[in-house]
């Protein structure tokens, strides 16, 4: 890429949404070496990069959302990283889950490994903000 072309791209400012954890989780997390710190949503420009520590990770292109629904009733007991057929849920805590619908199916990496993901479910502080954050366009 030409140093001029580098020049000319927009700045744009990452918007992080940290994975919400509940502090017992937090704590046990802490000792399997997933930090709370290192697990987020980030959005930058139209790239959105999603990772808990080492156990999942995944970066996919904003268009791809197809869309989002905030799930109203809690997850009792699960915590982790968890899923099949292309969905998996991704949290700390039993509340504030967005699910976000994509299309095509994604590429993800669960403790290392690939999966397909057709749909993230993942817990945040505030989902309705993430949501909004998604369906912007830049």
């Amino acid at each position: 890429m030409c140093d001029d072309c580098v020049a000319r791209r927009p700045m744009t400012t990452p918007t992080r949404f940290l994975i919400k954890f509940d502090a017992p989780y937090a704590l046990l997390s802490t000792v399997l070496l997933i930090f709370p710190s290192a697990s987020y949503v980030e959005i930058a420009g139209n790239e959105v990069a999603v990772r808990m520590g080492w156990a999942f990770r995944t970066t996919f292109h904003r268009s791809r959302v197809t869309g989002t629904s905030i799930r109203a009733q809690r997850i009792p007991l699960t915590r982790g990283v968890h899923g099949w057929a292309g969905r998996w849920l991704v949290n700390g805590a039993g509340d504030g889950i967005l699910a976000i619908d994509l299309d095509p199916r994604q590429r993800a990496y669960v403790m290392g490994f690939p999966v397909n993901l057709r749909q993230l479910q993942v817990s945040v502080d505030d989902p309705a903000a993430l949501a909004a954050a998604l369906a912007r366009q830049e």
